[in-house]
């Protein structure tokens, strides 16, 4: 077990991209790639009820469980990431019953965590913050105060690794936050523009838009040089200068100009598919992304490649509570009901469902099928 866990934080390391947005009957939905090479034995769609009794420092599994930083979640919640931590669930991203969304992306080279407890706050160990928070909080203001009074983020190892990450986190108000630990302190960045990927820091990225400011939705008619006068003869160059490759700089500025311009879905379910075309853009194609370093492999590891890929995509709405999600091998759009799973008291966890779905249709309306 403790090889399996091992890779599950070597996972949480993962690139990604995530986005918060809204539909136009206000809706909010929050989502995000995730970016790697494998994903560990044991990663699943994983419901945990409230009222569940965790821990924020230490893991029973290690002996070394930090007795008075144990709690009892206020809040269900459902999202991607693992059981395998008794003391301990873990989740890579995921919603609660009151609309708070968020997760944790890739922040390396970057990330600093505490060797020592600010006085009067609680120890949490990285791994644990994204479920901790959706256990705990009900907007993005009780997050961003539960981090600013309650809690320090420590650089203390579980199985060896203290995972590089920051964080966002979305709700009903459709404010999105990030979170990043920096050497000089912990950065809570309020009313973003709801777009995160990965390192360098958010007020980087930022900044960065500014080198793009001549990118619109409508083409350029007619260039005249010398009294010779050119037509347009394609579509889409008034995104000229976009960039295109998968850098985390290159994959912030996309998602940006594709939130800023890209059209919101009228309910719901549109909203989720338009928002799922919009991640489809920073997707992680297989075969382009080549790994100069596959890192620690072990016998849990499964379907291991030498290519970074999108691996899963999920989008979750702050009012309806339930959590969406696709895969590279299957693009069904696949569905949990957080209202649903909170009619059970017990731990609940589905598959990805990572096997290619492909639907028949027929002359027989009552023959279609799966294939």
């Amino acid at each position: 077990m403790n090889n399996s866990l091992k890779q599950q934080l070597f996972d949480m390391q993962a690139g990604c991209s995530a986005l918060s947005w809204s539909t136009q009957d206000q809706k909010h939905l929050w989502g995000r790639n995730f970016d790697f090479n494998r994903l560990a034995e044991g990663s699943k769609i994983s419901y945990i009820p409230s009222g569940t009794e965790y821990y924020t420092c230490g893991t029973s599994v290690e002996h070394n469980l930090a007795e008075e930083t144990r709690h009892t979640s206020a809040y269900a919640a459902v999202g991607t990431g693992f059981l395998l931590v008794p003391s301990t669930p873990v989740l890579y991203e995921g919603i609660n019953e009151k609309g708070l969304m968020g997760g944790q992306l890739y922040y390396r080279n970057f990330s600093h965590f505490e060797d020592k407890a600010r006085p009067g706050t609680t120890k949490l160990q990285p791994p644990f913050a994204v479920f901790h928070f959706l256990a705990q909080c009900a907007t993005v203001d009780e997050v961003a105060a539960m981090v600013e009074k309650d809690v320090t983020l420590m650089a203390i190892p579980m199985f060896g690794t203290v995972p590089t990450i920051h964080w966002s986190f979305s709700d009903r108000s459709g404010e999105s936050i990030v979170i990043e630990p920096d050497k000089d302190g912990v950065k809570i960045y309020r009313n973003t523009i709801g777009v995160m990927t990965n390192s360098p820091s958010y007020s980087w990225h930022r900044l960065n838009l500014l080198n793009y400011v001549g990118v619109r939705d409508l083409d350029y008619d007619t260039l005249e040089l010398e009294g010779d006068r050119l037509e347009q003869c394609f579509s889409g160059n008034g995104a000229l200068g976009l960039p295109g490759d998968w850098s985390s700089p290159s994959r912030f500025i996309r998602l940006a100009f594709l939130k800023k311009f890209g059209v919101k879905g009228k309910d719901e379910q549109q909203g989720v598919t338009n928002m799922l075309h919009l991640f489809q853009s920073v997707a992680f194609p297989l075969g382009m992304i080549r790994v100069s370093e596959q890192g620690h492999i072990t016998e849990y590891d499964k379907e291991i490649v030498p290519y970074d890929y999108t691996i899963y995509t999920s989008v979750m709405c702050a009012e309806s509570l339930r959590f969406y999600f696709t895969s590279y091998e299957n693009q069904r759009v696949q569905c949990v009901d957080l209202n649903h799973l909170m009619a059970s008291s017990e731990k609940v966890q589905f598959d990805l469902g990572r096997r290619a779905d492909f639907y028949l249709l027929t002359s027989d309306p009552g023959s279609h099928r799966s294939l």
